[in-house]
């Protein structure tokens, strides 16, 4: 142990050297996107700016993986006057629903999203609807509105040769991607139209998470609007990735090392399970959120004052994730973030395993970094507890976790409500995945 604890801080000492620089290069990046942005603005005003980003750069900071950002480009619309019609209802666990965003025949100030170049006629002749606001046309009108924009600002010198390349715009999807410098990095951004309104989330109505939060902020966040973005050509999703962030701020305002373990986790995913980025694997957003689900499942002071236990809090729920073939979203617990995310989940949970093992080899800086590595700490009989749930995930609803805890000898866990929270949140989503375990 006394070798293991200067390793640990003397790796996020590292991470954290990088922090104010990739900070900067984010703002710098995010700037000229702003400025593309109101001209975009300015050429439609449809399309408005959102400034209000400043979480964004403080969540860009803690990664080492360089996956896309989103910026949201919310349309200027009466949101509330908005029909929303669910497409059809889909079975647990196969993602978010799908809407229609109907524009209503007596609705008064939509005209301007009635024109042809964003909206489509209903042919089913709804005594409420008169037509959709389609997805696709949003993004093509978008699109030609970015490539003026980024014309018009180089020909003017307001940005600088090399800032930004539209050849990405090409791409089709549900979003627009741009590549833009943030000085010596480039960043890959995922411009995306979206429309904001209330909507209720009922798996989170009267839920027992807020202990692992400061007190009312779960509940202040959740107040908040989500965003409806494209989901396909015709159809809309509900996304509330924009609530992360604030749900992380408010993990790092609590003592303890919430952020730190999400920190070196990412590092080391980036790094040693996905090549430095080459190989496909977890993202930055799979570890999120499993940071949520170990913050509300072990929400004590306690859990978070060490670093190294930290992170093995975070890879026990991995591991269980990967195990049970199912990753619950924290703000949707019926969708499961791995089904259908093409990982080969059997690689990833021996590389899981791998770490939780003998970490001291992916926690060297440099190869430089010398130092002798303790022996594995999962000696073959707890490497059977591991591979166990991998056959069979009724163990994960058990006390099994009490038992591989105190066989990693991290930290022992003797409050039964947990182990008890633990069985509660995925004996509700076993479902999504476990079956093909």
């Amino acid at each position: 142990m006394a070798v293991q604890v200067p390793l640990w801080h003397h790796y996020l000492q590292a991470i954290r050297s990088r922090e104010a620089n990739r900070a900067q290069d984010h703002q710098r990046a995010e700037n000229v996107l702003f400025t593309v942005l109101e001209r975009v603005h300015t050429l439609d005003p449809r399309f408005l700016v959102d400034y209000s980003r400043g979480l964004e750069a403080f969540q860009f900071a803690l990664r080492s993986s360089e996956d896309p950002l989103d910026m949201e480009v919310p349309l200027w619309v009466d949101t509330e006057a908005l029909l929303l019609e669910e497409v059809e209802a889909t079975e647990a666990g196969d993602g978010p629903p799908t809407f229609c965003l109907g524009v209503p025949r007596e609705g008064a100030g939509l005209e301007r999203w009635m024109s042809d170049d964003v909206f489509s006629v209903s042919s089913e002749g709804s005594a409420n609807c008169c037509g959709h606001i389609v997805p696709r046309k949003v993004l093509c009108i978008l699109k030609d509105l970015l490539v003026a924009a980024i014309v018009h600002c180089k020909h003017q010198s307001i940005i600088s040769p090399g800032a930004l390349s539209v050849d990405s715009l090409r791409e089709e999807g549900p979003h627009l991607r741009l590549l833009v410098s943030g000085g010596w990095r480039t960043m890959r951004f995922n411009v995306v139209p979206v429309v904001r309104r209330k909507h209720r989330l009922p798996a989170l109505e009267g839920s027992q998470r807020t202990p692992g939060f400061p007190e009312g902020s779960l509940r202040r966040i959740l107040s908040q609007e989500v965003a409806l973005v494209p989901a396909s050509a015709h159809h809309w999703r509900i996304s509330t990735d924009h609530l992360l962030p604030r749900l992380l701020s408010a993990l790092g305002s609590l003592p303890g090392h919430h952020l730190d373990s999400l920190s070196i986790l990412d590092r080391v995913n980036h790094e040693r399970w996905r090549d430095g980025g080459q190989s496909p694997g977890l993202t930055f957003g799979h570890l999120k959120m499993v940071l949520l689900w170990a913050s509300t499942l072990f929400p004590g002071p306690e859990d978070w004052a060490e670093l190294q236990g930290a992170v093995y809090r975070l890879l026990v729920v991995l591991l269980c994730c990967l195990a049970t073939r199912n990753l619950p979203h924290f703000l949707h617990p019926e969708w499961n973030l791995l089904q259908d995310a093409g990982l080969d989940l059997n690689v990833l949970y021996r590389h899981v395993e791998h770490f939780a093992s003998q970490p001291e080899v992916s926690l060297r800086i440099h190869v430089t970094h010398l130092g002798c590595s303790p022996p594995p700490r999962i000696d073959n009989g707890v490497k059977a507890l591991l591979q166990l749930p991998a056959s069979d995930p009724s163990y994960w609803a058990t006390a099994f976790f009490d038992v591989l805890l105190d066989k990693f000898q991290v930290f022992n866990i003797q409050d039964t409500d947990r182990i008890s929270a633990m069985q509660s949140m995925f004996q509700k989503t076993k479902t999504l995945g476990g079956e093909d375990s």
